[in-house]
């Protein structure tokens, strides 16, 4: 899908995600301290305002111009403590400024295998020490297992794969498939969660 699509996409409902974080995030993040943090393709901002509400100073890029409207109206519900932490960004994710955070989520990103890689070790490279990857997506097994998701075998991934995406250069904490029930069925997510090493250790 390109960006008109997803503006279309965003502009058809009120909230395309719902409203809560998604609590694979909530498992995984709650127990971080709040620092810098970096949600690529945010959408409508879910994860991106949940982290604000928890002290994180938070950027959210999406390319739906849509997408962005609206997370930056939601925001405004919130105290100004909160939206003074938040930063939204219309842009492309594969391009965006991914320097210096302590915590980037790529949750439901699925681009081409190659541009993924790419993302994946710029994220790397920036990532401040001890810093966390988390991505979390459809894995390739839902096709066939699973329900829902994209229809595109390519786009797809699974925990071993986003662990070769890695080189090694992160320490894995987890690498793990998540059953998640939906309507119409179960659901199959790769997960990874992922930090870089503390300097000197």
């Amino acid at each position: 899908m390109n960006a008109q699509d997803w503006d279309e996409r965003y502009s058809q409902a009120d909230m395309v995600w719902g409203t809560p974080p998604n609590p694979v995030v909530v498992e995984f993040v709650t127990s971080l301290p709040a620092g810098r943090a970096l949600d690529l393709a945010c959408g409508e901002g879910r994860h991106a305002l949940w982290l604000a509400t928890r002290g994180w100073e938070t950027t959210g890029v999406d390319y739906s111009k849509v997408a962005i409207e609206k997370a930056r109206e939601i925001a405004k519900q919130s105290p100004r403590s909160v939206q003074q932490r938040l930063h939204y960004v219309c842009g492309d994710i594969t391009t965006a400024d991914v320097s210096d955070y302590d915590l980037v989520l790529m949750i439901f990103v699925h681009l081409e295998p190659t541009q993924r890689r790419a993302l994946v070790s710029r994220v790397i490279e920036s990532l401040k020490p001890d810093g966390t990857l988390m991505i979390l997506g459809h894995d390739a097994i839902n096709l066939t297992q699973g329900v829902g998701g994209p229809p595109d075998p390519e786009i797809l991934y699974t925990p071993e794969d986003l662990k070769h995406d890695l080189e090694g250069r992160l320490d894995v904490t987890v690498a793990e498939r998540r059953y998640r029930d939906i309507e119409g069925g179960t659901a199959i997510d790769a997960l990874l969660v992922a930090r870089r090493p503390t300097l000197g250790s």
